[in-house]
């Protein structure tokens, strides 16, 4: 990878020159720029992400049909006769970053050589440099604050504020959850949260100068996003809400309607209800008040 590390050691050592030999300084305006150059893919890998998601509903509604793996080959001639009439490429979102990552490389080495502190790695960097008159520049001044821009944070600070920016990056840049119930959904929320811990935790034996490059990479990607309109400020600490939809299904069913006849039926049920119970209570009393008569009337007939 030297033939993409010598370059960007060059810019480094120009910039930190220029800028009064601020080493701080040369490497955020040497993020700035590396982002920049790399913006116009950042920018077709966006969009092809989108467009992705857009679809994402009619594949899974193919995955739906298509259930089970003795259909595997159906869904995937379904799912590329989408892509053809939708006209998306796959891996039209995959290009651009396998084209970022050899650069991102060449930006790490670049840092990483410059922050030069032993003398087998001031006799590289010479090695590297493609204008031998660079070298009276080293070493470089690398210390800032508290720190020696070639080692560690000692007190953890830079450390706490890579795992802040990452998270900060990560949580802007997920797309928006239709169904909070959906694996990938939950997979995305939790690499949102581990993945900044992991740099984080890297972070902790990189040189601090590295750690400064993707403090500054992350702000500046924070940035570029939120001017292309991708960012919603309002989810950063907010949960994830169902779709619509998702919430409709929800609700209760209205009860169903009953026929007019049935209506009646149940309306006047308690009426009718209450006419029987009386109904049969006078016919039990009907022969105790005929048997409690009798033998009165037999009285009276024999003093007659």
């Amino acid at each position: 990878m030297d033939f993409l590390t010598n370059p960007f050691i060059v810019v480094m050592l120009g910039l930190y020159s220029l800028l009064g030999e601020n080493l701080v300084l040369a490497i955020i305006v040497f993020t700035i720029l590396s982002r920049i150059i790399t913006y116009p893919l950042m920018r077709q890998q966006l969009k092809s992400s989108k467009r992705m998601r857009e679809i994402a509903p009619k594949l899974q509604e193919l995955r739906e049909k298509y259930k089970g793996p003795q259909n595997r080959e159906e869904l995937a001639r379904a799912q590329m006769e989408l892509y053809r009439q939708e006209g998306i490429n796959p891996l039209a979102g995959c290009l651009p970053l396998l084209i970022q990552m050899p650069i991102l490389f060449g930006l790490y080495g670049a840092i990483y050589a410059t922050l030069a502190t032993t003398p087998l790695q001031f006799l590289d960097i010479q090695n590297r440099l493609l204008i031998p008159e660079l070298s009276a520049m080293l070493p470089l001044k690398n210390q800032f604050l508290w720190m020696n821009l070639g080692q560690p944070d000692p007190y953890f600070v830079i450390p706490v504020l890579v795992v802040i920016s990452t998270w900060l990056q990560s949580k802007l840049m997920m797309p928006p959850v239709t169904d909070p119930k959906d694996p990938s959904a939950a997979v995305s929320r939790n690499m949102t949260t581990i993945m900044p811990l992991m740099i984080g935790l890297f972070s902790l034996s990189f040189a601090s100068g590295l750690s400064i490059y993707w403090i500054a990479s992350n702000v500046v990607g924070i940035v570029q996003y939120a001017l292309m309109g991708q960012i919603d400020w309002r989810n950063v600490f907010s949960a994830p809400k169902p779709a619509p939809a998702a919430a409709a299904t929800t609700k209760s069913a209205p009860a169903p309607e009953l026929p007019r006849r049935q209506e009646r039926e149940v309306a006047t049920a308690p009426a009718t209800a209450a006419l029987t119970k009386r109904k049969l209570s006078e016919r039990v009393q009907r022969p105790s008040s005929s048997k409690s008569a009798s033998p009165k009337a037999s009285k009276a007939r024999k003093k007659k």
